[in-house]
Parts: structure tokens; C-alpha cells; sequence
């Protein structure tokens, strides 16, 4: 319970009591990351049928997105900033110099308003029932990835905090945490949350090979950006899978 309690505190702005996580102990907390995205998401499917019964579908989307972000504090949304920022660098010690640097740039901006419109857009065409249940299933399929990256792909620096959650993460988690996205996404969404959970593992495992060739390694903004990675891959499958249906 102590391990939840650590992935809860540092996935979410949740106040829960208790010293927050170092990150070697956030390591540890990996298999309970798709937990809290199951509330995450069950948190999600409540303000979304709020929403969705005051306003029209475009304006309850971006509310619900909005919550989205808040809810886990922009943490993720930040590392995928940082990422994208760091594309432009010359090598691999200028790339790692961008991303540590608090400021956003330019890249980093048009990134995510074009990563939220997106987000945003998908949200909103689909029909109301499948929306709540991508909903459900999107944070749980994303918060399994960084265990997977945290296994397939080496730290950028072995003193960074990629270094440290990979160095605490237990052998068994990836698959431990996979099997759990894909039980959920089957669950809730059938053969579409099916196919979500491949396309976002495909989608997160050629984001890592990009960039550990760029920055030698991965590091902690990677994971997060795998995160909304995942989370936009499950959504735009999802809408795709119900559009092509129909």
C-alpha cells in the first residue's frame, strides 16, 4: 500500500499524506502506476458525464482534457515539451542541456497545442458511451509504458532520474502492467482496446528508439512524454476504430 500511495502522490496532485517518492522508490511503485490511472480514468468518466449533460460535446471535451491535465499536475505534458524541445539540439549533451532547462521553446509550444487539439477533437466526436469508456481505458494503457521503456531502453545519464526509476523498477513489472492495460482496455472497449493497447506500445517503443539514439539513453522527461503519448494513441485509435465502423 505504501508503494500505491507513492505512485498516487507522484502521477497526481491527490494530497495524500506522507513523504513524497524518491525516485528509485518510484521505481519500485511502477506496477501500481495503471491503478491510478484506473482512477485517474474513473475520475475522468464522472466529470465527463457531468459535462457532457451542460454543455455541447466540443466544450465538455475541453473541459474534461482540461481536468485531464490538472489532475496529474502537467507533469507529463512537461516532459513531452521538454522532448520536443530537445529534437533540435546538435548532439546529445547539447539535446540533454535543452530539456533540463525550465524554459519552453518554441517547438515545445506548438507541440502541445497541436498534441491538445488533437486530444481534444478525438474526445469529442465520439459517441457518448465509447467516450467515457476511452476515458476509462486511455490513462491505465498509458501508465503501463513507462515500466516497458524502463526495460527495453538505457538511462540517457546514470545520474538521472531515468537512471534511478530504472534502477528501482521490479524485473516482472512490464509484463505485470501491460497484462493489466490490456485487461482493462478488452474490458471496457473490446477488439478497439485491444488494437489501442498495440498501437500505443508500438507508438511508445519507436518514441524510446528515437530518442535513445538522440540522447544516448532515456530519461525522465521521456517516460512522461511516452505517457501522453500513449494516451493520444489510444484516443486515435479508438475514434478511427468507431469512425471506420460506422
Amino acid at each position: 500500500m505504501s508503494s500505491l500511495a507513492q505512485a498516487v502522490r507522484y502521477l497526481t496532485i491527490v494530497p495524500l499524506p506522507g513523504r513524497h517518492a524518491g525516485v528509485g522508490d518510484l521505481g519500485h511503485a511502477a506496477a501500481w502506476f495503471p491503478v491510478v490511472g484506473l482512477g485517474i480514468g474513473a475520475a475522468l468518466v464522472a466529470l465527463e458525464w457531468l459535462t457532457s449533460r451542460a454543455f455541447p460535446p466540443l466544450l465538455a471535451a475541453l473541459l474534461t482534457v482540461t481536468a485531464w491535465k490538472l489532475l496529474t499536475g502537467g507533469l507529463h505534458l512537461d516532459g513531452l515539451a521538454d522532448c520536443l524541445d530537445g529534437i533540435g539540439g546538435r548532439d546529445p549533451e547539447h539535446r540533454l542541456a535543452i530539456m533540463r532547462d525550465s524554459r519552453i521553446g518554441a517547438i515545445g509550444a506548438i507541440g502541445l497545442i497541436l498534441f491538445l487539439l488533437l486530444e481534444i477533437a478525438a474526445l469529442s466526436e465520439l459517441p457518448g458511451p465509447v467516450r467515457r469508456r476511452v476515458l476509462l481505458a486511455a490513462p491505465v494503457i498509458a501508465r503501463a509504458m513507462p515500466a516497458l521503456l524502463g526495460r527495453v531502453f538505457g538511462p540517457a545519464r546514470r545520474d538521472g532520474l531515468g537512471a534511478a526509476f530504472q534502477a528501482g523498477l521490479p524485473r516482472g513489472a512490464p509484463l505485470l502492467v501491460l497484462g493489466a492495460a490490456l485487461a482493462v482496455a478488452a474490458a471496457t472497449l473490446g477488439r478497439a482496446g485491444v488494437a489501442a493497447v498495440a498501437v500505443a506500445t508500438v507508438v511508445v517503443v519507436v518514441l524510446g528508439r528515437f530518442f535513445s539514439r538522440r540522447l544516448g539513453g532515456i530519461t525522465g522527461d521521456v517516460f512522461g512524454a511516452s505517457i501522453e503519448a500513449a494516451e493520444l494513441a489510444a484516443l486515435l485509435t479508438v475514434s478511427a476504430w468507431v469512425h471506420v465502423a460506422r
